[in-house]
């Protein structure tokens, strides 16, 4: 599982996102190889009408915290991303 820091300009206007209004994502992409995830996020983002898309940091979760339940019923999307492979957040600002 990986978490990656990404920030994406929109292609299109979205309920209180203007066109090419930059936005920063939490995506988390449960997925064994670093490369493949990072292409998923990509394409997960592309899809959603976003573009220019620059992935800032990348974190690893290890298997023993995703093994920890407690952990897992914690985070709404780290318990989405093992259940659906992926998981996109919107980061809040406020």
């Amino acid at each position: 599982m990986f978490i990656f820091s990404v920030s994406a300009k929109a292609r299109k206007a979205m309920e209180g996102i203007a066109i090419g209004q930059e936005v920063p994502f939490i995506v988390y992409i449960n997925f064994k190889d670093p490369m493949g995830a990072e292409k998923l996020c990509q394409l997960y983002l592309l899809r959603a009408g976003f573009n220019e898309i620059e992935i800032g940091k990348r974190k690893t979760v290890s298997e023993s915290l995703l093994k920890d339940q407690r952990v897992v019923n914690a985070d709404k999307a780290l318990k989405e991303a093992l259940e659906k492979g992926y998981a996109v957040q919107l980061f809040d600002m406020h």
